[in-house]
């Protein structure tokens, strides 16, 4: 099966292509492209608005180191928002951030869908896997979108303490999350792709650019950008298509905060590490969602977080 389409369902309603694969006379890649060009883009298919409720810690007047809570409820047209989800891979040298990815892909999967569904455009960006994706139409969609001019660098963005205030440096370094008394192993890429779980349609992109992204994004007229994936005080910040560079474009961008997980070094408090990362987005940087938004279920919760404290291990 192409790795594109694992579900089989555009592959059933295209017989011919299919023939063609099996008789040898076509490319699997080539396939994939075949499937995927009757596919519509997102601003093309009316939709109702979206409502969506933000969260975000503001500044309590007078009191300039405390911040409250405070959500606000809003309206967005989902052919001007967009879904990047950034380094949900197929594994991890750290076992516990593999298996956290692994529990959180199929709810990432239904959210996607139903964002899909309702006219939202999903980019998947798998860091250090475009090699994977170099024949999908997906990727060639990346590739060949319109450039977009502007005067913001594409980088990685590190950590400011001018710009957003302290963060508890096991945060701010990451770290293997296992709950073991020393790390499970060393830090290598032992990724090759997005993991299976989550499914990428024939209309969505796949880049790990931070200019491929900029392009699709301005060449859709899309203003808001919905944050999903790993590792919330590493990649998801500090990409060049992460939250810090969102900010710089301007865009409206948000995390979904039911579906990240962090990547730091606290054996036996991975969760509160995690909530605290979370604050520290809504300070400084944007405002948080939940899939709830977009499904209409509860939102996600990790086993292990929802287990009494003195269960899990330590």
């Amino acid at each position: 099966m192409i790795p594109f389409f694992r579900d089989s369902t555009m592959l059933r309603r295209q017989p011919f292509a299919v023939a063609l694969l099996l008789f040898g006379l076509v490319s699997p890649g080539f396939l994939a492209l075949i499937v995927g060009t009757g596919a519509s883009r997102a601003e093309d298919r009316p939709t109702a608005n979206l409502n969506i409720t933000t969260r975000q810690q503001v500044k309590v007047e007078g009191q300039p180191d405390q911040f409250r809570s405070a959500e606000k409820h809003e309206s967005w047209n989902p052919a001007k928002t967009a879904i990047i989800i950034i380094d949900m891979w197929d594994t991890h040298s750290c076992r516990s951030a593999a298996q956290r990815v692994a529990e959180m892909a199929p709810h990432v999967n239904r959210t996607i869908s139903a964002a899909r569904d309702k006219g939202v455009f999903i980019i998947h960006a798998p860091s250090d896997c475009m090699d994977f994706y170099k024949e999908a139409p997906q990727r060639h969609r990346a590739v060949t979108a319109p450039l977009a001019e502007t005067s913001v660098k594409f980088q990685w963005n590190y950590f400011n303490p001018d710009r957003e205030g302290s963060l508890a440096d096991k945060l701010e370094k990451g770290g293997c999350s296992c709950d073991t008394l020393e790390p499970c192993g060393p830090s290598r890429i032992v990724w090759q792709r997005q993991i299976d779980a989550i499914k990428i349609h024939p209309a969505d992109a796949i880049t790990a650019n931070g200019q491929e992204v900029y392009n699709l994004l301005q060449d859709r007229g899309i203003d808001n950008v919905i944050i999903i994936g790993v590792h919330t005080n590493r990649c998801v910040l500090g990409r060049p298509f992460g939250i810090r560079q969102m900010v710089s474009l301007k865009k409206n961008v948000v995390l979904c905060r039911d579906l990240t997980d962090s990547f730091h070094r606290d054996p036996g408090h991975h969760f509160e590490g995690l909530d605290q990362i979370i604050s520290h987005v809504e300070k400084y940087w944007c405002p948080t969602i939940t899939s709830e938004n977009l499904t209409g279920q509860p939102p996600f919760r990790f086993q292990q977080a929802l287990a009494p404290k003195a269960a899990r291990p330590e």
